[in-house]
Order: C-alpha cells, then structure tokens, then sequence
C-alpha cells in the first residue's frame, strides 16, 4: 500500500478540525500528526514554527466566518441580523469564536484602528440610509454595537452549561435600542 502524501493543505485542515473541536491549544504537531495518521516528520517540513500554522488556521476560521455570516444574515435586516449570526457563531462554534476574537491584531492602538480593521467600510453609510442619521452617528452606533456584540459573545461562549440564546439576543435588542436613542437623540 503506497504512503499516502501529506500537503501543507492537509496539516492546516487537520489543525483547524482540531481548533474546531478542542480549541486553538490542542493545535499541537503530535496531535495534527494522530489526525493525519501519520509521524510528525511531514508536519515539521511544512510548518517551520507553529506561530505560521497558528496564523494559518486564524485565517482559516476568519474565512469561515465570513462564509458563517454571510449564510446567516437576513438580506431584509442586515445590521440587527449581522448581530444575531456573531451570537449564533458563538453559540454553534465557541473555539472557533474564541480563536478569532482572541487573536493578535497589530497597528491597533485605538477603537477607530479596530474599527477599521474589522467593519466593512460600507456600513456606516448603509446603516446611516436606513435610520436617517449622519454617517458618523451611523459609525459610532455600528462601533458600539460591535463592542457589546463582542463582549456578549465572548460571555455566551465561554458560559456553562449555557446562557439562553433567547436571553443574549433580548439583550442584545435592548442594547441595540439604548444605542440607536443617543444616535438618534442627538440629532
């Protein structure tokens, strides 16, 4: 029976099948090598140090999310919806929610780096058509929005034996609305 031949494809797929499952700390050589079925030799010649997989597979789970949010928005309510899909991330996938929220993000000094790094830069102007506000009211409720999203999902992730997503949701509603009245309020 020939060898079978390991791709640097395969030590990413396997590393990320195990951050998937196990979380981002579980991404070890013996541990890609016992998924691939394989001796750890392969995985050496393809990841020189395991700073580059680690990257390698916090661009995988980014990718992921992208696909993850993009299924799970509501065309009809993209701002409200986009919120709930990052909750629902977190609830169905927690290790790969924590894996992207936790990673390092350089040249970020300030909210405004992050934001920038992060959003879309369409959607300020999207939100700021929808509820007739100025674009930067509109960037600075998205902003706001984002930060309690990611907070409250980085909670709902890491709860046990679990917050009510009935419950996050509800307060992530209420939330939403404290913010759009200031936005709106100071008109």
């Amino acid at each position: 029976m020939p060898k079978q031949r390991i791709t640097k494809e395969m030590v990413v797929d396997a590393a990320f099948a195990l951050a998937r499952q196990d979380g981002m700390e579980q991404v070890l050589v013996k541990n890609i090598a016992q998924r691939l079925g394989c001796s750890v030799q392969p995985i050496y010649s393809y990841c020189h140090n395991m700073e580059g997989l680690r990257h390698d597979v916090e661009e995988k789970v980014r990718n992921f999310l992208r696909e993850y949010l993009a299924a799970h928005i509501d065309k009809n309510d993209l701002f409200r919806s986009t919120g709930q899909a990052y909750i629902q991330l977190a609830k169905e996938e927690p290790n790969l929610f924590k894996i992207f929220i936790l990673q390092k993000r350089n040249n970020v000094s300030s909210l405004e780096d992050l934001y920038s790094l992060e959003a879309n830069p369409k959607t300020p102007a999207f939100i700021a058509d929808k509820l007739h506000i100025s674009t930067e009211r509109a960037k600075q409720l998205h902003l706001n929005m984002l930060i309690y999203t990611i907070g409250v999902g980085t909670i709902f992730s890491v709860s046990s034996p679990g917050i009510s997503i009935d419950e996050v949701y509800a307060q992530q509603e209420q939330a939403y609305r404290v913010f759009l009245n200031a936005a709106l309020g100071e008109k």
